[in-house]
């Protein structure tokens, strides 16, 4: 009782003299950042912010973009990882980080992205940049054209790679939203997540920039920058136990800082937070009956797993709901969607997921369809 009343008293005292009083369970993080975000990759929540919106410029975590709107290009079809590019002067009179590319010296266009990836090499982001677009200004007008269509309020590109220029910012959260879009592609991460690659047959050797790759369980991207103007800048992503998290730390002012700041940010994240899996992917949630299918019957399986970023010991008020489809006309195809499982935090969607067809049902002929109708009809 005593000590309730001093705790009661000192609390009455403290804001008396205008003292702010934090809650004795309140998570603090100090980090020598400028700007840092920690964001669940799955759904975009935000763990942890400081100034997430600052405009600062990002040295070399550029790139990510850089690899990004590459990545779009590749997938589209517009250009393949085995195309041969050819370096301009252009490309080869850059300063900074590089591969020290000669004019008419040729490379695939995967190998220069692997150069951008591990060795953030400034004059491949050129060479790139004018074999996919044409120009490295139509490059940059790509880089700018996709923060819009992801919807980033603080960020503008002047150069595909980072160097310092009037314009040229981006901010933490923005950084994070682009580390959302590049998980869509395996080709980045794999990329980002090399340690090591040997160049013109081993004689040029590249070690990734980022040392998260080496320092610390789970780390699998992507990008590190640092420059007199923008310090030294990380946006990075981990995977632990089925939870993935994106760290963006900006403007960390000491030498490998930038490492030390994420991996405090990473294990605040990791040491709260759990990913709760409700129903893992390809798990029977049901039954539909397939008409015109000559009576068959197929599971409906998850898509992809159910689950949700959650604060560990709070995942007991979740509840699913699956929503079928009691029957289908054939054909069905192999994972055609079927009906949809749906997560509950009290009354509010926390998740949903398709389910699928697990097999493909073909129609039936007309024969098989008369007989079933007959066999439904009369009850044989």
């Amino acid at each position: 009782m005593r000590n309730k009343l001093a705790v009661m008293l000192a609390l009455v005292l403290a804001l008396n003299l205008g003292v702010a009083v934090q809650p004795a369970f309140a998570a603090e993080i100090e980090t020598e950042a400028t700007s840092a975000i920690l964001m669940d990759a799955a759904t975009g929540k935000i763990l942890y912010e400081k100034d997430p919106h600052k405009e600062l410029p990002p040295a070399s975590v550029t790139k990510l973009m850089t690899l990004l709107v590459a990545a779009d290009a590749i997938e589209s079809g517009r250009v393949k990882l085995t195309d041969k590019v050819t370096a301009s002067e252009k490309a080869c009179s850059l300063g900074g980080s590089q591969i020290y590319l000669e004019p008419g010296e040729t490379f695939s266009l995967e190998e220069m992205l692997i150069a951008i990836a591990v060795g953030s090499a400034n004059d491949a982001c050129v060479a790139a940049a004018e074999h996919i677009s044409g120009t490295h200004e139509a490059y940059v007008e790509e880089m700018n054209k996709k923060a819009q269509e992801l919807g980033l309020q603080h960020t503008h590109f002047v150069n595909s790679y980072g160097l310092p220029a009037d314009g040229h910012y981006t901010s933490a959260y923005d950084l994070a939203v682009m580390g959302r879009e590049a998980l869509k592609y395996p080709l980045i991460r794999k990329l980002t997540s090399m340690k090591e690659y040997d160049l013109r047959g081993g004689q040029f050797k590249l070690w990734n920039t980022n040392k998260l790759l080496w320092w610390y369980q789970g780390a699998d991207g992507f990008k590190t920058g640092w420059t007199n103007e923008a310090k030294y800048c990380l946006a990075s992503t981990v995977e632990r136990d089925g939870l993935r998290l994106i760290a963006v730390v900006m403007g960390v002012p000491q030498p490998r800082g930038h490492f030390a700041e994420s991996m405090k940010i990473y294990n605040y994240g990791f040491a709260k937070y759990t990913f709760k899996e409700f129903a893992p992917a390809k798990s029977k949630q049901g039954t539909v009956l397939v008409r015109k299918g000559n009576g068959a019957v197929i599971n409906a399986v998850t898509e992809k797993p159910l689950g949700v970023t959650v604060e560990k010991g709070k995942d007991k008020k979740f509840w699913v709901e699956t929503k079928l489809n009691p029957e289908i006309t054939a054909p069905v195809q192999q994972g055609q969607k079927v009906g949809e499982i749906l997560l509950y935090l009290d009354d509010q969607v926390q998740a949903s997921v398709n389910l699928v067809a697990e097999t493909a049902v073909p129609r039936a002929g007309l024969y098989q369809q008369l007989t079933q109708t007959l066999k439904s009809v009369l009850g044989f």
